[in-house]
C-alpha cells in the first residue's frame, strides 16, 4: 500500500494492515475527505483520502485541516460527554476554533466553571470506549424529523436554513448523532490530551436578541506534553495581559465613560509618543512626508470611496449644516484630497506621504478588549503614489521597513498575500495587475508567503504580516495594500513623460498598524518589561534615607539633563521596600544612594537583568543607559 504524505513524500507500507481497514471502510460508506485516522500506531493524527489507484493521503497535526478535524472531534466528545450527564441541555453550534474549539448549548441552568471537571471527566470515559464515528446522510424531511426526535430545536433551525441543495450530514458516535459536516478522526481513542477551559454566555447566532447560550471552551492536542506547554503559555498570558498590567503600570485607563475609548496616562503618552517619535525618524530616512487630514468629512467623500457602501456599518455618521458627515473609520481618503492639491510630475513620483490618523470605527459592545479592540485608534497610515514600474521596488522597500521594525522588537512574522474578495470592486483586469505586483514583489524578494483567498480588501489586494510574540501568539499589524481602484474614483492623475495624464496607483500601508493595539501587543510581549529606550521611566533613584534625598536629587538632575528619564523615591519607607516597588514598576534601572555613595561621589546600580552590579561612577552609568537609548537596545 503505497502512502502520499501532504508535502508530497511516498511512503510504502508492507504491513499497513491500519491503512487498509481505514481505506475500505471509507470505500464502504463514509464519505470522501471526511474521516481522519491513525497509521501504523503513529501518535498523529491523519487524515485520509482514498483516490482511484488506491493511494492514500495523509495530513497530519501540524497541518491546520487535522488540527480542525482533531478538535472538532473532540467537541463532539464534550457534547455527548454533557447529554450523558446532563440530558435536558439542548445542543447549538460547536466548531473547531483557532487553538481550541467550544460548543454551544441550551441548558435551564447555565454551566459553570466547578461543572467542567466532571464534563472532563465523562470525556475520558467517552475516550476510552474508543466510539467510531460513522458519517451518515439524510434527505431533508427525515434529518428534520430526527432532530425533531432527539428534541433537539436549534439543529431544525439549522437545516431549515440550509440552502435547498445542500447536502444534510450527520456523524455518530455511540448512542450521540450531531448534525455536522466534518471532518472528524476515524474515532473517539487518539483524542486523549484536552482540557476544557472555561465558559462563557454567547447569544445563538451571534444576535443580541436571541437567547443567551453557555458556551464551553476546550482545547486538545495529540500529546499530553503540547497540552500542559499550550496550558503553560495561557497562565503566563494571563500574567502578561496588558489591561493588568496597563493598570498596575499606570499607562492607560479604560472607563466605562467612554467603552472602546482608551485614555492614556502619562506614562502610557511617554511610551506612545516615543514609538511615534521613532515612526517619524525611520519614515524621514525612507523618504516620506507627513500630513494630517482631518476628522469629520462629508459624505459625498465617502461615496466617492467606496466606504459609504462597503463600510457603513463600522462608521460613525453626524449632521452638519443638514448635510451627512462620518467620522473617519481611516485615512485614505483625506489622503487622496491631500494629492490632488498640487499637479504631479512622473518626476515627483513615487510619493511617500504618511499620516498618524486618529480614527473611528464602531465595535459591538462584546468585541471591545482592552487595547486590542476599540473604538478609536491611531493608524501609522502612509500611501505611496507610483507607476506601474514602480510597484515591486516600492513594495519591496515597505517590506524592508516593516521587516527593521519588527526586528527591532524581537518579533518573528510570516506573510499572507490576501486576493480578491466577493464583495470587491474594480476590473478584473486591474485585479490582476495589482495582485500580480504583489506577488512578483514577494517571490523577487524571495520571501516566503500563504495565499489567503479572498480576504483582501474590497479595493485591493494586500499583503499581511503576523507577528509572533514571545508567548507564541501571533498577531496581525502590518499590512500592505495595493489599490488600483480609488485612484480611479478620484481621478488622481500624473503627466507622463510624453505629456499625457495618467493614472498612479497607489499603497496603503502601516508598520505599527494601530497603534494601539501595538502598544497592547508590547505590553504583553515584554511583560511590562520596555527596553530601556521605550521605558516610561528608565532609571529610579532611591535615596536609603531622607539624610540623602539632596544627593540623590543632585543624581536625578544629572541624568534629567542628559535626556534620560528618572523619578525619585523620596518616601519614608525602608530602602528594601522601595527596590522591591521599583521592581514591580519594570524600571530598567534602580540608583541607591547612601552614606557611603555619597562619601565616594558614585551610585551604587541594580539593573533588570543582571540585579546588583555593585558601586559606579556616574558618568559610567549616564553613558550606559545613553548607549541603550541611542541603540535602542532589545534588553
Amino acid at each position: 500500500m503505497k502512502v502520499t504524505l501532504k508535502d508530497g513524500v511516498v511512503k510504502e507500507y508492507e504491513n499497513a494492515i491500519s491503512v487498509l481497514d481505514i481505506a475500505k471502510s471509507i470505500s464502504e460508506g463514509l464519505a470522501r475527505n471526511a474521516c481522519c485516522g491513525i497509521v501504523d500506531g503513529e501518535t498523529q493524527d491523519l487524515r485520509f483520502v482514498v483516490d482511484k489507484d488506491s493511494e492514500v493521503s495523509i495530513c497530519t497535526f501540524d497541518d491546520e485541516e487535522g488540527k480542525r478535524a482533531f478538535r472538532h472531534t473532540a467537541s463532539h466528545i464534550m457534547a455527548q460527554a454533557i447529554k450523558r450527564l446532563y440530558p435536558e441541555t439542548k445542543l447549538a453550534i460547536g466548531p473547531a476554533i483557532a487553538d481550541g474549539f467550544y460548543y454551544d448549548f441550551d441548558r435551564p441552568t447555565p454551566f459553570t466553571p466547578e461543572e467542567l471537571t466532571a464534563i472532563e471527566k465523562e470525556m475520558k470515559d467517552i475516550v476510552k470506549e474508543n466510539l467510531p464515528l460513522e458519517k451518515f446522510e439524510l434527505p431533508r424531511a427525515e434529518a428534520i424529523k430526527l432532530m425533531e426526535e432527539k428534541e433537539e430545536p436549534y439543529k431544525v433551525e439549522l437545516i431549515n436554513d440550509l440552502p435547498e441543495d445542500a447536502v444534510i450530514s450527520f456523524y455518530k458516535q455511540g448512542e450521540y448523532v450531531d448534525l455536522c459536516a466534518g471532518p472528524h478522526l476515524m474515532s473517539t481513542k487518539p483524542v486523549k490530551a484536552f482540557k476544557l477551559t472555561s465558559v462563557a454566555g454567547a447569544y445563538w447566532r451571534g444576535n443580541e436578541k436571541n437567547k443567551m447560550l453557555s458556551r464551553i471552551y476546550g482545547t486538545a492536542y495529540t500529546k499530553a506534553a503540547d497540552l500542559d506547554a499550550y496550558l503553560n503559555m495561557i497562565e503566563e498570558a494571563k500574567k502578561r495581559d496588558h489591561r493588568k498590567l496597563g493598570k498596575e503600570l499606570q499607562l492607560f485607563a479604560l472607563l466605562d465613560e467612554g467603552p472602546g475609548f482608551p485614555f492614556f496616562l502619562p506614562k502610557g503618552m511617554v511610551v506612545k509618543n516615543t514609538l511615534l517619535d521613532y515612526w517619524r525618524e525611520i519614515h524621514k530616512k525612507a523618504g516620506y512626508v507627513e500630513v494630517s487630514t482631518p476628522i469629520i468629512l462629508s459624505r459625498q467623500l465617502w461615496e466617492t470611496s467606496g466606504h459609504w457602501d462597503h463600510y457603513k456599518d463600522n462608521m460613525y455618521t453626524t449632521i452638519i449644516d443638514e448635510q451627512d458627515f462620518a467620522i473617519k473609520p481611516m485615512n485614505c481618503p483625506g489622503g487622496m484630497l491631500v494629492y490632488k492639491q498640487n499637479m504631479h510630475s512622473y518626476r515627483d513620483l513615487p510619493l511617500r506621504v504618511g499620516e498618524i490618523g486618529l480614527v473611528h470605527r464602531h465595535e459591538k459592545s462584546g468585541a471591545l478588549h482592552g487595547l486590542m479592540r476599540v473604538r478609536c485608534f491611531n493608524q501609522d497610515d502612509a500611501h505611496i503614489f507610483m507607476t506601474e514600474e514602480q510597484i515591486k521596488d516600492e513594495i519591496s522597500g515597505v517590506i524592508k521597513l516593516i521587516d527593521s521594525v519588527y526586528s527591532l522588537f524581537g518579533f518573528k512574522y510570516h506573510i499572507e498575500l490576501s486576493t480578491r474578495p466577493e464583495d470587491s470592486m474594480g476590473s478584473d483586469e486591474a485585479w490582476e495587475i495589482a495582485t500580480n505586483g504583489l506577488r512578483d514583489a514577494l517571490n523577487e524578494n524571495g520571501i516566503e508567503y500563504v495565499v489567503n483567498e479572498g480576504d483582501g480588501a474590497f479595493y485591493g489586494p494586500k499583503i499581511d504580516f503576523h507577528l509572533e510574540d514571545s508567548l507564541g501568539r501571533t498577531w496581525q499589524c502590518g499590512t500592505i495594500q495595493l489599490d488600483m481602484q480609488m485612484p480611479e474614483r478620484f481621478e488622481l492623475e500624473y503627466t507622463a513623460a510624453d505629456g499625457t495624464k495618467k493614472r498612479p496607483v497607489m499603497i496603503h500601508r502601516v508598520c505599527f498598524g494601530s497603534i494601539e493595539r501595538f502598544i497592547g501587543i508590547l505590553i504583553e510581549h515584554f511583560a511590562g518589561q520596555f527596553p530601556t529606550w521605550l521605558a516610561p521611566v528608565q532609571v529610579k533613584v532611591l535615596p536609603i534615607s531622607e539624610k540623602f534625598e539632596d544627593y540623590a536629587k543632585s543624581v536625578a538632575d544629572r541624568l534629567d539633563a542628559e535626556g534620560i528619564r528618572v523619578e525619585t523615591d523620596n518616601r519614608a519607607e525602608k530602602i528594601g521596600y522601595k527596590i522591591r516597588e521599583a521592581r514591580n514598576e519594570r524600571v530598567p534601572y534602580i540608583i541607591v544612594v547612601g552614606e557611603k555613595d555619597k562619601e565616594a561621589g558614585k551610585v551604587s546600580l541594580r539593573s533588570r537583568t543582571n540585579g546588583e552590579e555593585g558601586q559606579f561612577d556616574l558618568d559610567d552609568v549616564i553613558a550606559r543607559v545613553k548607549e541603550e537609548i541611542k541603540t535602542r537596545a532589545n534588553n
